[in-house]
């Protein structure tokens, strides 16, 4: 037992500790930004990246990754804290995650399976765009210092890792744009400049509001659209982490433990929240691997509110926009622009699309769910080809050769490859390079039996496997199987 923790907590304590400082420091603005955008107070965000990354580093399915507040499911709330008010959200909050709990138990983590490839690259190119886009705001009326911290902090956080990787260049940054910034009064916008930071611990609060079945009604279909879009935005990020660190994680247990963390975080004051792609390519390229890594950046994060909250006050915004211009740059797939004149012209397309449809609406579930549903037609297109191979064996019966896929998109391809009428007395159905899929299938052979027993002619199928022959059975279907 003690052996099976120390292999998930502290096989990598250094860098995991240095990399959840890291992302603590990263998490600030965004938590705050994200509370904006819900209309609640800056702390409810604060809040709930604390308590979501600290439940998740221990009840989570992916070590190393990090969830916290976000701007997706942020994007949700506006309507329930300006209609219902902010007691509903809390309540709406741990809704959420009994929903998500109970997708993961009922296995909802194969949903991930069902995502091509071009899907996933398409969510990772416009993760990276929305998190580019996201920092040009702060260069709006911003005089020189703002773009020479910028380019200060990059300049950091690529160098430093040619001279010692010993600590985080993304760390290392901050600390000393910071020092420049405060040494030399620099007129930059900061970190307290987005929101109130107030110096107080989150506390267990139980959501006050009457339990009713009407309540219930109103909160449902907040809390169903939240904990679909965090369980497809943790899911996403759990197998682009897979990737990066070519290590597998439970997507089903990471599913029950987003739920478990908003419970948590639905009775501490906080806003529902899921994983962050930007926050967890942080730890990831800062050396975070272990759940300690997520565990300090929500223990740090709590620390900074507490202690250093004056501090973290004057941290400038130019050299944290530094950093997610990091993560944007690491995020974004490049390979992916120069193999896409390469790739199938319809995996290209269901990509662009993704991109397209996740950048204008700033909502990753319904790119992510337009992505699989053009990928399934673009499929279904493709395997919608049904032909026959027309022969007569030494027996002088007619022999069609069935090459294709026969389900709902080719029955009436299929019953029309046919000529009854012409047809000698005995046809034979050659199965052995096709396969019956579905109900349609088989309905559509009966189609085909049933016209030639009208015309007195006699069919035999020959070549079915035997998954095609149980259901050929299993519905009746007249006609000689051989």
């Amino acid at each position: 037992m003690y052996r099976k923790w120390k292999e998930a907590w502290l096989f990598n304590v250094r860098k995991d500790i240095l990399a959840g400082m890291t992302v603590a420091l990263a998490l600030i603005p965004e938590a705050i930004a994200f509370s904006i955008l819900a209309g609640v107070d800056p702390m409810v965000g604060l809040y709930a990246s604390f308590t979501i990354a600290v439940t998740i580093s221990i009840v989570g399915g992916r070590m190393g990754m990090i969830s916290a507040a976000t701007g997706a499911m942020a994007s949700l709330m506006g309507p329930i804290v300006a209609k219902y008010g902010i007691e509903y959200l809390f309540a709406a909050t741990v809704l959420t995650g009994i929903i998500q709990y109970a997708m993961g138990v009922l296995r909802f983590g194969k949903f991930i399976t069902f995502i091509p490839h071009a899907v996933v690259t398409g969510f990772v190119n416009a993760l990276a765009i929305i998190i580019f886009m996201a920092q040009l705001t702060n260069f709006e009326d911003a005089g020189w210092p703002m773009y020479a911290m910028v380019a200060g902090t990059l300049a950091i956080i690529y160098l430093l890792p040619l001279l010692t990787k010993a600590v985080p260049s993304a760390l290392v940054a901050i600390i000393v744009m910071s020092a420049v910034s405060i040494g030399f009064h620099l007129d930059l916008r900061t970190v307290g400049d987005m929101g109130e930071i107030t110096q107080q611990l989150p506390f267990f609060h139980v959501p006050d509001l009457e339990l009713s079945l009407s309540a219930l009604g109103t909160m449902l279909p907040f809390s169903l659209a939240l904990a679909v879009v965090g369980m497809t935005e943790s899911l996403m990020t759990a197998t682009i982490v897979d990737e990066m660190t070519e290590t597998k994680s439970d997507k089903n247990k990471e599913v029950r433990g987003q739920g478990i963390a908003n419970i948590v975080t639905g009775f501490f004051g906080g806003m529902a929240g899921c994983a962050m792609i930007g926050q967890t390519v942080i730890n990831v390229k800062s050396g975070g691997r272990a759940r300690l890594s997520t565990f300090v950046s929500g223990v740090f994060l709590l620390f900074l509110i507490l202690v250093l909250g004056s501090v973290v006050k004057q941290i400038p915004m130019a050299a944290l926009v530094g950093v997610m211009f990091m993560v944007s740059i690491g995020t974004f797939d490049w390979h992916s622009l120069r193999t896409l004149a390469r790739i199938p012209r319809g995996d290209a397309l269901v990509m662009v699309v993704t991109v397209a449809i996740v950048v204008a609406t700033s909502n990753l579930a319904i790119g992510v769910v337009s992505g699989v549903v053009l990928s399934a037609l673009l499929f279904g297109w493709k395997s919608a080809r049904i032909k026959a191979h027309v022969g007569v064996d030494k027996h002088g019966a007619k022999v069609y050769r069935i090459s294709g896929q026969l389900f709902f998109g080719t029955m009436m391809h299929f019953v029309d490859l046919f000529d009854y009428r012409s047809d000698p007395e005995r046809i034979v159905i050659d199965f052995a390079s096709s396969h019956v899929w579905d109900h349609s299938a088989v309905t559509a052979i009966a189609k085909v039996t049933h016209k030639y027993r009208q015309l007195n002619k006699h069919v035999t199928m020959v070549g079915l496997n035997e998954e095609s022959r149980l259901l050929i059975d299993r519905e009746g279907v007249s006609g000689h199987v051989a």
